[in-house]
């Protein structure tokens, strides 16, 4: 059963947050952290697209896929295709984004999976993608019978959301990794990039959270094909 409160009302939220997440990390990585560059001596600028890619592309993208099964008042076959779309740029910006940590890595001579942001994010962009592509085979071609695809969704919604929550939960955790390395390199603690960084990961982990709550409130009344809140 859905909350009472409308889910294309509690989107708008959410669609804020967004875009407010998208322009702090954009800020911080191109304004205080120099831009991005898939090549460069500098090789700072590589690593920039990491968060950049993670955030708008995985996390953001990653949600609006989520929200739209429940605040779209769109047909069922519609959403589903849009759910599905944008949960394959996700998943692939993702991709793109991950690679760059370790291009990042690679040239700058620093080891790689090193620390528990790192396991966690290898861990979750394959259960990412393992999630696609069974929703892909499962509910859009060449699809199951009848009896799979309604014993499946609830497990789809909710390892869905599992892997969603570790992702926001890992994104948070890389954001304090950075911004520890930073501040042991001479970064004032109290200064304007430690507090965007901060602020940052605190609009992402609100994001998150709406995004989860989107999916427990009441559908368009004139849609009856939304999953049902698990």
């Amino acid at each position: 059963m859905g909350m009472e409160v409308k889910s294309w009302e509690l989107a708008f939220v959410p669609h804020a947050l967004a875009i407010a997440g998208a322009v702090m990390a954009l800020v911080w990585c191109i304004y205080l952290r120099g831009g991005l560059a898939w090549e460069s001596s500098n090789k700072s600028l590589i690593f920039n697209i990491h968060p950049v890619l993670m955030l708008i592309g995985f996390i953001i993208l990653g949600g609006e896929a989520i929200m739209s099964y429940k605040s779209l008042p769109l047909r069922k076959e519609v959403k589903k295709v849009v759910h599905l779309v944008l949960h394959a740029i996700a998943l692939i910006l993702g991709i793109i984004g991950i690679y760059a940590a370790f291009k990042y890595h690679n040239e700058s001579s620093i080891a790689n999976l090193y620390s528990l942001h790192s396991w966690l994010g290898i861990g979750i962009i394959v259960l990412y993608g393992i999630q696609w592509i069974y929703g892909f085979v499962v509910f859009f071609y060449p699809g199951g019978a009848a009896g799979l695809r309604r014993e499946s969704l609830p497990w789809h919604v909710v390892v869905g959301l599992f892997v969603y929550i570790l992702a926001v939960a890992n994104a948070a955790i890389g954001f304090l990794e950075k911004l520890t390395f930073l501040e042991s390199s001479g970064l004032a603690k109290y200064g304007a990039e430690a507090y965007l960084v901060n602020f940052t990961a605190i609009v992402t982990i609100l994001y998150g959270a709406l995004v989860i709550f989107t999916v427990f409130s009441k559908a368009p009344q004139d849609d009856d094909f939304s999953y049902s809140a698990i």
